[in-house]
């Protein structure tokens, strides 16, 4: 598939970016190679190829879902710049 100065022309301006009369030819030509890039991509057989999430096969380190913290509030309101009665207090946004 070729890409002419006109198809271009009408791809920067959806794209919102300003190109140069000048510089319309070198853009066609670049959108075009792309395009030839995602036909040879099309040509490849994927068939019984499961999809990747990344290039290495890792899995992340799970934990149980439990309550590590607690029963500490004098610690954790320590670093509060303001705390009333053993929660945080913040000023009134909405009145």
């Amino acid at each position: 598939m070729s890409i002419n100065i006109d198809t271009a022309r009408k791809v920067a301006k959806l794209a919102r970016i300003r190109v140069d009369e000048a510089d319309l030819a070198a853009l066609a030509t670049e959108l075009s190679g792309i395009l030839g890039f995602m036909e040879q991509l099309n040509e490849v057989d994927v068939e019984g190829v499961e999809p990747m999430t990344s290039v290495t096969p890792m899995r992340l380190k799970r934990r149980a879902d439990v309550v590590t913290d607690g029963n500490i509030p004098a610690q954790i309101l320590k670093n509060a710049p303001d705390a009333r009665e053993g929660f945080f207090a913040v000023p009134k946004v909405v009145e």
